[in-house]
C-alpha cells in the first residue's frame, strides 16, 4: 500500500535533515543576494522570502495531524523540527527588516510596529510563538507536564493566523497567493474542531464495561 510504503520511507529519514535543510537556504539567499540574481532589490527579496517559507513550514507543520488523521500518513516524528525552523525563519526575517531594511533604527523600527498594523500583526504571531520555541525539547515537556504542554502549545493557532493576515495585509495588489495562505490556515484550524470518531475498540470496551456494570446490578 503507498501509505505504509511512505511510512517506511520517512521512519528511515532523521528528523535532523529538516534542520540541515532549513539552515542552508538562508545561507543560499544571502550569496544570491551579494550575487546580484535577487533583482533590484534584493534586500526586500530576501526579507519577503524568508518570512514566505516561514509561512510555509508553519502551515506545513499543522497540515501534519491531520494528513495523519484521515490519510494514516505518519509525519509526527518532523513537527517539532518544522516548527522550529519556521522560528528560525521568522527570526531572520525580523533580523532582515531591522537590520538591513531599518538599518537598526530602534526608534523607527518601533514606531512601525504601532502604527503599521500588518506589522504589529506579524510581530505579534512571532512573539506567541516564542515560549513555543523555548519548550521544544523534552525537558520542558517532563517539566510541565503532557496536558499543560499540549494546551501551550495551541498557541501556534492564533500564531500562524496571525502570519497569514500579515502576509495578505502586505500585499500591495491583492494577489491570489496570501488569499490561498490564509484560506487553508482557517481550513486546518476548522478541521480541528471536528469530533473525532471513538475507535471500534473503544466503543466495544465502553459497550461491555457498561453490559458488566448492568449485569451486577440485576444480580443485587
Amino acid at each position: 500500500m503507498l501509505i505504509d510504503s511512505a511510512n517506511r520511507f520517512f521512519r528511515r529519514v532523521p528528523a535532523w535533515t529538516v534542520y540541515i535543510v532549513c539552515a542552508a537556504f538562508p545561507l543560499w539567499l544571502l550569496w544570491k543576494g551579494i550575487s546580484g540574481t535577487l533583482g533590484v532589490d534584493p534586500v526586500k527579496e530576501i526579507e519577503h522570502r524568508l518570512g514566505l517559507w516561514a509561512l510555509k513550514l508553519l502551515v506545513l507543520g499543522l497540515c501534519i495531524t491531520p494528513v495523519r488523521r484521515f490519510t494514516g500518513l505518519n509525519l509526527i516524528k518532523f513537527r517539532r523540527a518544522i516548527g522550529l525552523s519556521a522560528f528560525y525563519f521568522l527570526v531572520l526575517h525580523l533580523l532582515a527588516w531591522l537590520v538591513l531594511d531599518m538599518g537598526l533604527l530602534w526608534r523607527q523600527a518601533l514606531a512601525d510596529i504601532a502604527k503599521r498594523p500588518y506589522i504589529t500583526i506579524g510581530t505579534a504571531g512571532l512573539l506567541l510563538l516564542v515560549p513555543l520555541a523555548l519548550t521544544s525539547n523534552n525537558w520542558s515537556i517532563r517539566r510541565l507536564g503532557g496536558a499543560r504542554w499540549q494546551r501551550l502549545h495551541k498557541l501556534v493557532y492564533p500564531a500562524v493566523l496571525a502570519g497569514a493576515v500579515h502576509y495578505l495585509w502586505l500585499v500591495k495588489a491583492w494577489p491570489v497567493e496570501p488569499f490561498v495562505y490564509l484560506g487553508l490556515t482557517m481550513l486546518l484550524l476548522g478541521v480541528r474542531a471536528i469530533p473525532r470518531r471513538r475507535p471500534l475498540r473503544a466503543v466495544n470496551d465502553a459497550e461491555s464495561a457498561v453490559s458488566q456494570i448492568n449485569r451486577k446490578t440485576a444480580v443485587r
